[in-house]
């Protein structure tokens, strides 16, 4: 178990284009932590070349000592992205941070407890186990893709988890470092999480709210990205 009066957290962002929402998932951040009482953490956003004023927006934030920004000189992908957060990430605890408001930073405390409570390696953040304060029902097609894919992953795996291309997932330090991964766009999901099972890290899952949104507010995940990600899905469960 994690202590969480001396623990540190570290919160990945990756962004790629989130000039419109950036500002307002910082300070969404800021008010989960000062809410919560996390005071030792550490905010680590990694600019995927973003072409429309997100990099302009993160400059008023270079003073904060809390938050890190590194800048990729090309777009590389999410996966890329948190690649470079992790090597650069110094908590007990990661938190991976979508940038685009899908996901509510008032969920920190549900994800960080089975850390505290249990022996809780990795903790996955669900949209579809109910009993997250609201999930905005959107496109059928990608919640069928996802749940295709998730059975899948438990088939290889011998997990029933309920949602693996959840975009909130939080792992131990020690564990998330220990892994060697090559994924650079959104089949990192499928991938840390065959890893980290094939190493017999410890899962939970707890319930979370979402707001997905539309392609018109800027998503960026397609059906095609679901066929790359089931290549991922036999590809890392395959290999030794």
């Amino acid at each position: 178990m994690i202590d969480k009066n001396s623990f540190k957290l570290s919160v990945i962002m990756p962004c790629y284009n989130e000039a419109r929402t950036i500002e307002k998932v910082l300070d969404r951040i800021n008010e989960s932590l000062v809410f919560y009482q996390i005071n030792n953490y550490e905010i680590v956003i990694v600019d995927d070349h973003s072409t429309d004023g997100t990099k302009e927006k993160l400059q008023k934030y270079t003073s904060n000592n809390k938050i890190k920004i590194f800048y990729h000189e090309m777009n590389m992908g999410k996966g890329s992205a948190i690649h470079t957060a992790i090597e650069r990430v110094t908590g007990d605890l990661i938190i991976i941070q979508d940038a685009d408001l899908e996901y509510d930073p008032m969920d920190y405390n549900k994800l960080l407890l089975p850390f505290f409570e249990t022996d809780a390696e990795v903790v996955y953040g669900s949209r579809f186990m109910g009993g997250g304060k609201y999930v905005r029902i959107h496109f059928f097609w990608h919640f069928l893709a996802n749940k295709i894919l998730t059975f899948v992953c438990n088939l290889f795996t011998n997990l029933n988890l309920t949602d693996i291309e959840t975009g909130y997932k939080v792992f131990k330090g020690t564990a998330i470092k220990n892994l060697t991964l090559k994924e650079k766009t959104f089949s990192f999901e499928p991938e840390v999480t065959i890893k980290l099972a094939k190493k017999k890290y410890k899962f939970y899952e707890v319930p979370i709210s979402y707001n997905g949104r539309s392609y018109e507010d800027g998503k960026k995940i397609g059906l095609k990205d679901a066929f790359i990600a089931l290549k991922a899905i036999i590809f890392y469960s395959i290999k030794n």
